[in-house]
């Protein structure tokens, strides 16, 4: 995990340079062992880069994010770790390290994202806790940005139902951003997760706030957006959804209400599903939908999986078709499928949650016996 921590710090090295030099050079060990000029060669890097992460060998910012980490009960984990959300893991642009606080968010039940405006309109707050409620209470842990407006109002929602969620901070895990919601951030870490790309004592900017909507919808199956206005960024949380290919949902609003104009647009231009309750975004899902509705907690009863394989859509289907009675690696199935591992992901999840295959160590699936 440090030698991730290590690149991660590393003087303007993103996700995906990080990325295309553990491609490049095989191991994240190998990176720090590269010269300067065959860090230069790394399409992206270039002679500044370079400098910075072998500089970046002998900095102790590791070790002060560590204990750091450790005095505010924040654990440190990395993409090799299996507490690490596969559906995050497999986008072009993951971070390298993530900081938790509270439960595990390496679980495999289904995720579902909640964004909308931070200027809501009481219907836009009403609607956002209530639909975090129905999908925490049908087993989804809910995701969001802990904001002002809709994101709050969605964790709320969630912590009311009992069930769980995930808020992603545009900051480190030493702050509580806004201020106001320090109550609400010491709820979720009893009934969820706080969880951060960013060093402990980063304050917020709005320069943090892009790559963190890039976390939200990279561990969610779908994104439902309750209001938008025309230049609300939740807007770009859908257009993220959609170039992961997740699911977009979007409440439909007033026509007099600029909050809903991005909304509205998104159905209009068939860019989301418009939708009025749990059961419209259940029903998108399909078989695992009815599954989820039927059980009420996200779980599958395994009594009759292996009788049948219960209706698939065309992605389900070929990923299924490359996984056997053998163990089958993620990068075999992306590869024999071809469809994008972002893809695979998402859809990987689902036929777990259909109860046709089983996840095994290192990333391994097989078809239930």
């Amino acid at each position: 995990m440090k030698t991730f921590l290590r690149l991660q710090c590393a003087k303007d090295v993103g996700p995906i340079s990080a990325r295309s030099l553990i491609e490049r050079f095989g191991t994240i060990e190998a990176v720090f062992e590269a010269s300067t000029s065959a860090l230069e060669q790394v399409e992206g890097i270039g002679r500044a880069r370079a400098a910075g992460i072998r500089a970046a060998r002998s900095d102790d910012a590791p070790d002060r994010e560590m204990d750091r980490a450790a005095e505010c009960g924040v654990r440190i984990i990395c993409l090799e770790d299996a507490e690490y959300p596969r559906l995050l893991k497999h986008i072009p642009d993951a971070p390298l390290c993530l900081y938790v606080k509270g439960a595990s968010i390496g679980a495999d039940g289904p995720t579902m994202a909640i964004v909308g405006s931070r200027r809501s309109s009481r219907y836009g707050l009403e609607q956002a806790e209530r639909f975090g409620g129905s999908l925490a209470h049908a087993g989804f842990t809910v995701v969001s940005g802990m904001a002002r407006g809709a994101d709050g109002a969605a964790h709320r929602g969630a912590l009311n139902a009992g069930g769980r969620t995930v808020a992603v901070l545009g900051c480190g895990l030493a702050h509580v951003y806004p201020p106001e919601h320090k109550g609400l951030a010491e709820a979720i870490v009893q009934q969820g997760a706080l969880v951060s790309a960013l060093p402990m004592d980063t304050p917020p900017d709005a320069s943090h706030f892009p790559p963190r909507n890039r976390i939200i919808v990279g561990m969610s199956l779908g994104v439902l957006v309750i209001e938008a206005g025309k230049q609300s960024g939740a807007l770009i949380s859908a257009r993220l959804a959609t170039e992961y290919d997740r699911e977009v949902f979007a409440l439909p609003g007033m026509i007099t209400n600029p909050y809903a104009h991005g909304t509205n647009a998104l159905i209009r231009e068939s860019s989301a599903k418009l939708i009025t309750s749990l059961d419209d975004i259940l029903d998108d899902f399909g078989d695992l939908g009815r599954l989820m509705k039927a059980d009420g907690n996200g779980t599958i009863d395994d009594s009759d999986s292996a009788a049948r394989v219960p209706p698939l859509s065309d992605l389900e289907r070929s990923v299924f078709e490359t996984i056997g009675a053998d163990e089958t690696p993620l990068e075999h199935i992306a590869t024999q499928s071809g469809v994008s591992p972002a893809a695979v992901a998402s859809t990987l999840t689902k036929l777990q949650l259909k109860g046709v295959i089983v996840q095994r160590p290192g990333n391994m699936f097989v078809r239930r016996a």
